[in-house]
């Protein structure tokens, strides 16, 4: 995947929708539904921020930044759940499942095994999941 395209006539929102739409799919999506009862304002920061202003910038491919952030949230080793959403994202931006693993395993060295652990397990419960889509659709 390249980057993001610019369109000058989108605002910030609407360009961090279609760029969450296009990186994260359906598990960017669960992450905004999840938030509507409790801060739906917080949904259009996560919009405008990350994926209006930084993910849509020129400079990285989306394959770059999801590496970038896959590698941040393991070493970060407490922040499990975004790390399943980007690593999902990964795989959607054409990341292959080893290249993942060798990311998160890279942690090890800058981060420590607990949060590169932490990493491959995150990798294998999202695997797992979408093993067991692709069987249900098969």
């Amino acid at each position: 995947m390249t980057q993001p395209q610019e369109n000058p006539n989108e605002s910030r929102l609407e360009r961090g929708k279609r760029v969450l739409a296009e990186i994260d799919g359906e598990a960017g999506e669960k992450v905004i539904a999840a938030l509507a009862d409790i801060a739906p304002g917080f949904a259009t920061y996560l919009f405008e921020f990350p994926f209006g202003d930084i993910y849509s910038r020129p400079g990285l491919d989306t394959k770059a930044r999801e590496i970038a952030t896959i590698a941040a949230l393991t070493a970060m080793g407490n922040a499990a759940p975004q790390l399943k959403v980007h690593i999902e994202a990964g795989l959607n931006v054409g990341l292959s499942r080893d290249e993942i693993t060798e990311i998160i395993m890279q942690m090890a060295v800058y981060a420590g095994f607990p949060a590169a652990l932490n990493g491959l397990f995150a990798a294998k419960d999202v695997f797992a999941a979408m093993d067991e889509r692709e069987a249900a659709a098969a």
